[in-house]
């Protein structure tokens, strides 16, 4: 960016950084003062004319003004006139004048005419923290084409901007600009964010590196690893071959098949060690389940708040909870975080100091069932790599409904036919104790009536310190389980069929999503009841007609709008005021393909 001192001071006031976000402060008007001796009414307009008389009233100004360029009489008034006002006007004195032309009945009218001289001009108006005058004179010494072309943006979308704020000829139109315009600004707005996002991107050396194979290994299992699932094994195999560690987000679809990638990373990283963090014991526990199952000949240790202080010098591959950031670890090759969002960055980068030497770090992988939209996916690549696994080994066949009040008589047939097969049911209440404010029964109020009429009820929530304890035991014995969003990540009860969400429409998508996921997990039909005392809502029937996790996080999108990924309040309420993550795909695109190929090449620290 080719700056002033003096005018950098002035992108520091506005909380810039580059000339493309100088251009994003689009114009809220602009002042015309071409002359025209067309009059067009309810609109600001310039006249040339002469004071032909003045008229004080206590309150306001009149100015009698015969306007040459349309050859009428037009009558100005100022109102509560500041001193300096007064000596704008004398009679005989002919000068421009520019304001509000109102004509009612014949008679026109200018209100607040101030005299300009910069005619000819057409003079775009921004609301910033600058002063007008300011404003303007940066925006004319800054933003120039080549300013913009050097900050990376193509010739093209530089001269479509310099329209918007230099209009030569016609005025855009504000509130209906052109599709090219706006394209240009949704492209820019998109490169500049993902340009930071870049810029936040930190290259280590690598602990070790190594290209191990997994097919031997994938060839023993007793199933095919989906399509889906060897492009992420592949895109891992080609980070580790690498000696700069890798930064990987591998985000999967609920049942997608996550753990055998999980699996097939430590088995590549092999003689290596790796280390796995997940968030709840349950979790935890299964997952060192599973890796003895399908890793017979490695090392495997579980390490939770339960388990004793064993050395873990001899182990190829620890599993744990976040009692790892609370243990003496040995060095690690590899590190992993299962289910990463329930973890705070914070807690991520503990673990990977605790197995770092100096400047060398372990190749980092995060695993995420909560899928996020395809457009947000290629904007995380800008500081993050992104593994997309959209499909799931088995095709899931759940039936999802909403209900009201006057299918409750129904819903217990299914319940009590559910549990007659041996089958298990969620039922997941919006809160654990009694509300003034929300109209649904909270897990106190509606236990007593489960309690009374049905057998093996089971109740926890996220406050309950047994819940572990509770869900394994439900696993075992459990007809009905009453809980909260707790059992929303994560944890398989392979005979859940049927989940009833109360008060669904309070909840996410995404979230709706995890919940329907528990069940059918082993190919059972299962149910997904969403209970609501709205009359309608197309949020929850678009739901109802979809079970793919990036569908309905693209929905999610469209109904909440995506939140700000840099700063990482990744919920709703969007921080881009011209791309639409749900709708603009190949605009993102085309931002990621021009940002890889003006790439700057590697730093390492």
């Amino acid at each position: 960016m080719n700056v002033t001192k003096e005018q950098e001071e002035k992108f520091k006031k506005l909380g810039l950084g580059s000339c493309c976000e100088l251009a994003l402060i689009t114009p809220s008007s602009y002042e015309d003062l071409r002359i025209s001796d067309k009059l067009q009414i309810h609109a600001m307009g310039l006249i040339d004319a002469t004071v032909e008389a003045l008229y004080r009233a206590p309150n306001s100004l009149q100015v009698t003004f015969f306007a040459h360029n349309f050859g009428h009489v037009i009558t100005g008034v100022i109102f509560r006139p500041k001193p300096y006002m007064m000596h704008q006007f004398k009679i005989g004195e002919r000068d421009y004048y520019y304001g509000m032309v109102e004509c009612k009945s014949g008679l026109c009218s200018i209100s607040m005419p101030k005299k300009v001289t910069n005619i000819g001009a057409i003079t775009p108006k921004y609301k910033s923290p600058l002063r007008s005058d300011v404003m303007l004179r940066l925006m004319q010494s800054s933003l120039t084409k080549e300013n913009l072309v050097s900050e990376g943006l193509n010739e093209e979308i530089a001269e479509e901007l310099l329209k918007l704020h230099f209009p030569s000829q016609n005025i855009p139109n504000l509130r209906d600009l052109e599709p090219k315009t706006i394209n240009a600004l949704k492209y820019t707005e998109l490169f500049t964010y993902m340009k930071k996002l870049s810029n936040k991107r930190r290259y280590f050396k690598a602990l070790f590196s190594t290209c191990n194979s997994y097919e031997e290994w994938a060839k023993t299992l007793p199933f095919s690893l989906t399509l889906e699932q060897i492009k992420a094994i592949e895109e891992i195999k080609a980070d580790f071959c690498k000696d700069i560690s890798a930064k990987r987000m591998v985000v999967g679809d609920v049942g997608s098949g996550k753990t055998m990638v999980i699996l097939a990373s430590a088995l590549m990283m092999l003689p290596n060690r790796s280390v796995l963090m997940a968030p709840t014991t349950i979790l935890a526990n299964q997952l060192f389940v599973e890796a003895k199952k399908f890793l017979p000949n490695v090392k495997i240790a579980l390490v939770t708040n339960k388990s004793k202080n064993i050395n873990l010098e001899e182990d190829d591959f620890i599993i744990g909870t976040h009692a790892l950031l609370y243990r003496e670890l040995p060095k690690a090759a590899l590190v992993m975080a299962d289910e990463q969002h329930r973890f705070g960055t914070a807690q991520r980068n503990m673990l990977e100091k605790l197995v770092s030497k100096g400047s060398q770090k372990p190749h980092f992988l995060q695993f995420s069932a909560t899928p996020i939209p395809r457009t947000q996916a290629m904007i995380e690549t800008a500081h993050i790599d992104v593994s997309l696994i959209t499909t799931t080994p088995f095709k899931k066949d759940i039936t999802s409904r909403v209900i009201h009040k006057s299918d409750f008589k129904d819903l217990l047939l299914h319940i009590e036919d559910e549990i007659a097969k041996k089958n298990q049911v969620l039922l997941v209440y919006p809160l654990v104790e009694q509300s003034d404010v929300l109209e649904y029964q909270s897990i106190d109020e509606a236990r007593g009536f489960w309690e009374k009429n049905f057998s093996n009820v089971y109740v926890t929530h996220g406050k309950d310190k047994e819940k572990e304890e509770v869900l394994q035991e439900f696993d075992k014995k459990g007809a009905i389980l009453i809980a909260t969003t707790v059992v929303e990540v994560g944890i398989s009860l392979p005979k859940l069929s049927t989940v009833v969400v109360v008060g669904a429409e309070r909840l996410g998508l995404s979230t709706l999503h995890q919940l329907r996921g528990r069940v059918s997990r082993t190919g059972l039909k299962g149910h997904c009841f969403l209970y609501t005392n709205q009359s309608s809502s197309e949020r929850l029937d678009r739901f109802t007609k979809t079970t793919s996790g990036f569908d309905i996080a693209n929905l999610d999108l469209k109904f909440r709008k995506g939140g700000d990924l840099l700063k990482g309040h990744n919920q709703s309420g969007s921080q881009f005021r011209w791309i639409d993550l749900a709708e603009d795909e190949e605009i993102v695109k085309c931002v990621k393909m021009d940002l890889q190929r003006g790439a700057a090449p590697l730093h390492i620290d």
